[in-house]
Order: structure tokens, then C-alpha cells, then sequence
């Protein structure tokens, strides 16, 4: 065989690929995008090839060393698994916020660092529509953009209106991608609603906040919607409200708020901090927890957490959301028994393992627990 025959051989060999599942994976930054003033995109690639199927509007978990600190920080991925060889996060610099500070300080191309995931139960394959309405505020955008650009890469039969609430026009994420979207499918439509405009910009788009009035002007059959919504709190408080009063079945509305708390650290340490206070103040009725591998363990109160109970003895288990999502948070049940009520952060097989978050998980039974 002549070498060029060889290399025509090799040339055709099937490239070794994985297919990405919920856990533990290093990835290398890629690419760093400035979205706008305060907002960059990351992308991320694995070192072997790893296809990165999601769920469009599911998230994943970064693993990062700041400073002498281990964080882990919860961020939706912005990307479609329609480009399937990579993802990205779209974060926002917070003021005071650890995380997003460090990254957009911090992180650079070519760097690499871990991520868990995926999961996250908010998104448009086990909510499907063909009719959808995108309700976002503010980086709130992040995994409504997945969704529509998953749609619009697969050629979906989906009737999208996609309506974004931002500060000024200068806090528009996406624009330019949205308004390409718009141009070259007549199956999507965009809104964007400025709250204000600064001396010297222009913005010939809605102005205010979104209302139950502009929502009916905007779509008007929104009762005949999936509604899918993301933003700050107050934000979905008040599309809850609107939809509500419409007469909307709330049993089609969807949300996800992720972001980063400015305060997390200095309120995770006192936390800590009061925990251990109160630790000798237990009452003597309660469920030991035993941690086998520092040899150390708690009684608990009625409603307190696993993780409550390894902040009392000082023993360091990552936390990110708090509400059973990230998965972060991942111990072994060893003995014993427990109520868990999480929001997608473990999957069955991982429970069939014998594992639990210990955010959301509350002991039924004298138990003893693997970190």
C-alpha cells in the first residue's frame, strides 16, 4: 500500500466520540465573546471528542479554584446541542458577585477547569410545543436562546415569539443573532422592551416594562402558548401575576431562575458559622447523621438538611443552589433512610448508586453518609 493510499485509509477512519452524560468533565475555554458591556460568553470543548447533548435550557455546574476557595457556581448553557461538538455560558458581571467577577477577570482561552452536568428539568424536550412564547429579563435570555436557536438550527415547526425585557439598548444580548433569526424564518418573531434609553442612544422599540397590556399586544393568543420564562425573580413574580389574570393554565407556564447570588460566600460562611453555634443546642430526639470517612456525626432537628448537618461539624461538601437543581452537592448514602425533594439535580441511576444531594435531603432514619 503507497503512503498516499494509507493516508486515504487513515483519513476515513470514524473519529472516536463520546456522548456527553451527567457528571464530572474537564474542559478548555475556547473562545471568550464580549456580548456587551458586561457580559461575556464562554465556550468550552472537551480534550477527546465529546458530543454535548442537552436538553435546551439545562445547565451545568462550573467547578472553580478562587483564590484558596473551591466554588461551585450553577450557569445555563446559551448554546444549542445542535452544535454539538461544544457548549457555552453566557454570564453577566455582578456587582460583588464572586463568581462572575472571576470569570470575566479571569478567565481566558485555553484555560481548563471542571464542569458537572448536564441537568436541569427547564427545557423544550420534555416541555415540546408548536407554539411557544419566550418570556426573558436580563441575562434571564441565556437558556430561552438555546431553546430558540435549537428550534431554528433543526428547522422546528414551532410558532416562536420571543420577548426580552433589558435595561437600555446597550444591555441587549444577542440582538444582531436575534434579529438575523427574525429575518430568515417567518416562523419567529422578536420583541425587545427597553426600560429606558441613555442621552445619546436611539431605540425605536418598546419602552417601559413588560405589562399585561404590551404581553396581549405582542401576542395576542398567548393563552394558546407554552410559555417558557426566565429573569430575576421579581421579573417571573410579575409575569406570574399577568398570566394569572389572563386566565392562562399555569400548568404550561415554565421558569427557571439561575444566577449568581452577589453574597454567596460570605453568606454560605455564616451560615456555617450560626450553624455551629446552635450545633450543642440540638435537641436529643432528633436523627444521628454519621460521616464514616471523617469519623465525625450530628443530631438533627426535625427539617434540617444533610448538608446542614456536615456545616455544624465543619466538614466541607460544595454547595451551589441550594434547591436540589445543580447537583453539586452529591453524597453516598451508606445506611438509613431520607427524604429527598430535589428539582432534577440527580439522575435515577445515580440514586439507584445510593446517592443523595444533601441540600434537599432530610434524614427519616438514623443514617450514616460517605462525602
Amino acid at each position: 500500500m503507497s503512503e498516499l493510499d494509507a493516508g486515504a485509509e487513515n483519513s476515513l477512519n470514524p473519529v472516536n466520540t463520546q456522548t456527553w452524560v451527567n457528571g464530572r468533565h474537564l474542559v478548555r475555554c475556547v473562545k471568550v465573546i464580549q456580548e456587551t458591556h458586561d457580559v461575556k460568553t464562554f465556550c468550552f470543548v472537551s480534550q477527546t471528542p465529546i458530543l454535548y447533548f442537552f436538553k435546551p435550557g439545562q445547565f451545568v455546574t462550573l467547578e472553580l479554584n478562587i483564590g484558596t476557595e473551591q466554588v461551585m457556581r450553577s450557569y445555563t448553557m446559551s448554546s444549542s446541542p445542535s452544535v454539538p461538538y461544544s457548549f457555552s455560558i453566557t454570564v453577566k458581571r455582578v456587582k460583588n458577585g464572586q463568581v462572575s467577577n472571576w470569570l470575566h477577570d479571569n478567565l481566558r482561552v485555553d484555560d481548563e477547569l471542571a464542569v458537572h452536568g448536564p441537568i436541569g428539568n427547564f427545557n423544550c424536550i420534555d416541555h415540546p410545543t408548536d407554539k411557544a412564547l419566550f418570556l426573558s429579563g436580563g441575562v434571564g435570555i441565556t437558556p430561552v436562546m438555546s431553546m430558540a436557536r435549537w428550534w431554528y438550527d433543526t428547522n422546528g415547526a414551532v410558532d416562536m415569539k420571543f420577548v426580552h425585557s433589558a435595561q437600555t439598548p446597550k444591555d441587549i444580548i444577542f440582538l444582531k443573532e436575534l434579529e438575523l433569526i427574525a429575518s430568515r424564518i417567518d416562523n419567529f418573531e422578536v420583541s425587545i422592551i427597553c426600560e429606558r434609553y441613555d442621552i445619546g442612544e436611539s431605540w425605536h422599540g418598546y419602552r417601559g416594562f413588560l405589562t399585561k397590556e404590551l404581553l396581549q399586544l405582542i401576542a395576542s393568543d398567548v393563552l394558546q402558548r407554552e410559555v417558557y420564562c426566565c429573569g430575576p425573580e421579581p421579573y417571573m413574580r410579575a409575569v406570574r401575576a399577568m398570566l394569572t389574570d389572563l386566565g392562562y393554565d399555569m400548568s404550561r407556564y415554565h421558569e427557571e431562575s439561575f444566577g449568581e447570588t452577589p453574597a454567596d460566600a460570605i453568606e454560605d460562611a455564616e451560615e456555617s458559622a450560626e450553624l455551629a453555634q446552635i450545633a450543642d443546642e440540638l435537641p436529643a430526639n432528633g436523627f444521628a447523621v454519621e460521616f464514616v470517612d471523617e469519623g465525625m456525626s450530628v443530631t438533627l432537628s426535625e427539617n434540617e438538611t444533610i448538608h446542614a448537618a456536615s456545616a455544624k461539624l465543619g466538614i466541607h461538601v460544595p454547595k451551589a443552589c441550594g434547591m436540589g437543581i445543580c447537583g453539586s452537592c452529591k453524597v453516598r448514602l451508606l445506611s438509613g433512610e431520607v427524604n429527598m425533594e430535589h428539582n432534577g439535580g440527580i439522575s435515577d441511576e445515580e440514586m439507584e448508586e445510593g446517592y443523595i444531594l444533601s441540600c434537599c435531603s432530610t434524614p427519616i432514619k438514623d443514617v450514616s453518609i460517605e462525602t
